[in-house]
């Protein structure tokens, strides 16, 4: 498989904010988000090829029962679910960080699916009509809440918002998705890539969380580290 990054840090984002994790970033995405925060990891050629086997070697070295697969998209790597497998049975609690925009369900104890809005599209017009054609796809966010429904494991939306008036969106993406969801598996996190952008934007996405129940995510690895790769 091709890594950009295996690193240890504390869990930026989502219901497990603050817990020292395992990192692995998976090289390649199929999509071209305008405020992509691992664009050093957009392309298969900008990682390095890596068996599952040196993968799991330096991922379990790391004093912490928790790993995160994050990307990139990491759906779509071919190995993924074999890494997924030997890393569960090595007794880890394993996160995966993904926009589910690939028909591919992976066994996980926490599927973390960040659905894009159309405020993720590209800058780049040539960029545009591809990456809106793949950034929702509704039928593999289900699958996957339906898993954890099944399963007993847990599943997070995480929504990225720009702007006040994104709201609406997520509430329509909600109602897509026909599944009863927890206000607590429910996240709104500001866009934000630098420490000044978070502290603009936190405040009213914190007012959007109480008027419509759903709960709050900051973005600790910009907090602490100003957003720097293997961090």
């Amino acid at each position: 498989m091709q890594v950009a990054e295996i690193f240890y840090s504390l869990q930026g984002e989502g219901k497990l904010i603050g817990v020292p994790c395992a990192f692995v970033r998976l090289a390649g995405c199929n999509l071209r988000c305008c405020y992509c925060d691992s664009g050093y990891a957009r392309g298969a050629a900008d990682g390095q090829a890596m068996t599952v086997e040196k993968v799991l070697e330096k991922l379990l070295a790391y004093p912490t029962k928790y790993v995160v697969i994050t990307g990139g998209e990491p759906l779509l790597a071919d190995e993924l679910d074999e890494l997924c497998a030997e890393l569960r049975s090595a007794g880890r609690h394993l996160s995966l960080e993904t926009a589910a925009t690939v028909d591919r369900v992976v066994a996980v104890d926490l599927a973390s699916i960040s659905p894009k809005l159309s405020n993720s599209r590209p800058s780049d017009r040539s960029l545009v009509a591809e990456h809106e054609s793949r950034r929702l796809n509704i039928p593999a966010i289900r699958a996957y809440l339906d898993q954890a429904s099944r399963d007993g494991t847990e599943c997070q939306l995480k929504f990225v918002l720009d702007k006040p008036a994104d709201i609406e969106e997520v509430k329509d993406v909600l109602g897509q998705l026909d599944r009863k969801c927890s206000p607590g598996d429910v996240l709104l996190m500001p866009q934000a890539i630098n420490r000044r952008q978070l502290a603009r934007r936190s405040a009213w996405v914190a007012e959007l969380c109480k008027e419509h129940g759903y709960r709050f995510s900051s973005r600790l690895q910009i907090l602490l580290y100003g957003n720097e790769p293997g961090r």
